[in-house]
């Protein structure tokens, strides 16, 4: 009998393991690697990350884009967007900005960017950031 507590303890203590990471995955945690989960998912699918997740930067960026202006690069923020990697869904070319989101110590543009979309320059429908130049994105659902 002395046997079977160890044992015991051993089953408990796996069974005990696998409701944690059933209950993580339930919730949205993925306990078995070091990456984040999403903070959440959006009407185009991409993750969400709230504008107080990003860079201070970004936040700067934004305020410029309301406001109208002046951007660091002119002749860079402000222009068409033409999602060429597919990242972002399909609309009509012209409806996506882009925007440069300062990098501090780069003496040069940087990877960091915003990208809006819809009508209206100062007030887009829709806000995106990418930190890895349009390798991927996420969308600011409180932006502005």
């Amino acid at each position: 009998m002395a046997h079977q507590a160890p044992q015991k303890k051993t089953v408990l203590g796996t069974i005990g393991a696998a409701l944690l990471v059933a209950i993580g995955g339930y919730f949205g945690v993925d306990l078995l690697t070091d990456e984040q989960a999403p903070a959440g998912s959006t009407v185009s699918g991409l993750p969400a990350c709230e504008m107080g997740s990003l860079p201070d930067e970004a936040e700067e960026t934004a305020a410029d884009i309301v406001a109208g202006g002046p951007f660091e690069y002119p002749d860079n923020d402000g222009t068409r967007f033409g999602n060429y990697e597919g990242e972002l869904p399909d609309q009509e070319l012209g409806y996506y900005r882009e925007y440069t989101v300062d990098t501090p110590g780069l003496d040069h543009r940087g990877a960091r960017r915003i990208v809006t979309g819809g009508d209206a320059d100062t007030d887009p429908d829709v806000w995106y950031y990418t930190h890895d130049h349009y390798e991927s994105f996420c969308e600011i659902p409180d932006a502005s």
